[in-house]
C-alpha cells in the first residue's frame, strides 16, 4: 500500500466525522427549507406586530374617551401594544413542537439519527437553531412592536419608552419568554413524538392550567400554587403590574426556564434510550 493512500485513509475518515458544527449547519438546512417555517414564524411576527398595532389603537381610542378615565394608563401603556405575545406563542410553540415530529412523522428521523449515532447532537442542534432564529427573530418583532405602539399612544399623549421604568426588561423578555416556549415545545414533541399530542401537552401547559389556577386562587392553598405555574411564572417577566402573590420577573422567567429545562433533559433522555 503506498504512502499516499496510507495517508488518504484518516483524511477521509476525519472528512466524514460527525462534527457537532456539521450537525448544527445540517439543521439549519433543515429549518430554513421548510415551508411551514416561513409561514409559522411569519404567524408569529404578525400576531406580534399586526395585532400589537391594533391594541394600541383601540387602547388609544379608549383613552380619548374622557366620560371614563383611566388612572393606569401610563402604566398599561407600556404592555398593551404587546400583548399579543400570547397569540404568538401559540405559533413558536407549534413550531418548536413541529422541528422534531415533523421529522418522526415522514420517518426522516432514521435517517437523522443513523447519520448521527450519538442521537444528542442532533436534540442539541436542533435546539440551538431553533432557538437562535426565534429569539432574534421576535426580538426584532417586539421592539418594532413596541415602536410602533407607543407612536400611535402618542396621539393621546401616554406612550411610554425604553427609558420607561421596566420597559426595555418587558419587551426584551418578549423574545426571551417565546423563545424558552418554542424550546419547550420542541423538548415536548421529543417526548411525545406525536405532533398532536405534544401540541395538546403544550396548549395544556400554556393554556388549561392558567385557567385551573384561577379556580385554585379560590381557595387558601391554592394561591401558594398559582405563581410557580409554568405560564404563570414566565409571564411575570412581561408584566409591570404584577398580582399579588406572583413571583419577581427574573425569579418566575428563571423558574420557567427551569421546566423547560428539565423537560430538555427528559427529551434527551428518551431520545437516548429509545429506539427510532
Amino acid at each position: 500500500m503506498s504512502t499516499a493512500t496510507t495517508a488518504a485513509g484518516p483524511a477521509a475518515a476525519a472528512a466524514g466525522r460527525v462534527t457537532q458544527a456539521r450537525v448544527l449547519r445540517s439543521e439549519l438546512i433543515k429549518l430554513r427549507t421548510l415551508r411551514s417555517t416561513f409561514w409559522t414564524l411569519l404567524a408569529a411576527v404578525v400576531a406580534t406586530f399586526g395585532l400589537g398595532l391594533l391594541f394600541s389603537w383601540g387602547f388609544a381610542s379608549r383613552i380619548g374617551d374622557h366620560a371614563h378615565p383611566m388612572p393606569d394608563a401610563a402604566t398599561r401603556a407600556v404592555t398593551v401594544p404587546l400583548q399579543p405575545y400570547v397569540i404568538a406563542q401559540l405559533a413558536v410553540g407549534v413550531l418548536g413542537v413541529m422541528v422534531i415530529t415533523g421529522e418522526y412523522s415522514t420517518g426522516m428521523i432514521r435517517a437523522t439519527l443513523s447519520a448521527v449515532p450519538g442521537r444528542l447532537p442532533v436534540l442539541w442542534a436542533k435546539a440551538a437553531v431553533f432557538g437562535v432564529v426565534v429569539l432574534v427573530l421576535m426580538e426584532i418583532a417586539a421592539f418594532a412592536t413596541f415602536f410602533g405602539g407607543e407612536a400611535i399612544l402618542s396621539s393621546q399623549h401616554v406612550q411610554a419608552s425604553l427609558s420607561t421604568p421596566q420597559a426595555l426588561r418587558i419587551v426584551t423578555g418578549v423574545g426571551l419568554y417565546l423563545t424558552a416556549v418554542g424550546l419547550l415545545g420542541t423538548a415536548l414533541g421529543t417526548i411525545v413524538r406525536s405532533t398532536a399530542g405534544a401540541i395538546a401537552a403544550l396548549f395544556g401547559i400554556l393554556l388549561v392550567l392558567p385557567v385551573l389556577g384561577e379556580v385554585l386562587n379560590l381557595t387558601s392553598w391554592g394561591k401558594h400554587i398559582t405563581p410557580y405555574l409554568p405560564s404563570n411564572a414566565g409571564g411575570d417577566l412581561l408584566t409591570n403590574a404584577p398580582d399579588p402573590g406572583s413571583l419577581a420577573p427574573w425569579t418566575g422567567f428563571g423558574l420557567f426556564v427551569l421546566y423547560t429545562a428539565v423537560a430538555m433533559a427528559v427529551a434527551a433522555y428518551l431520545l437516548k434510550r429509545r429506539d427510532a
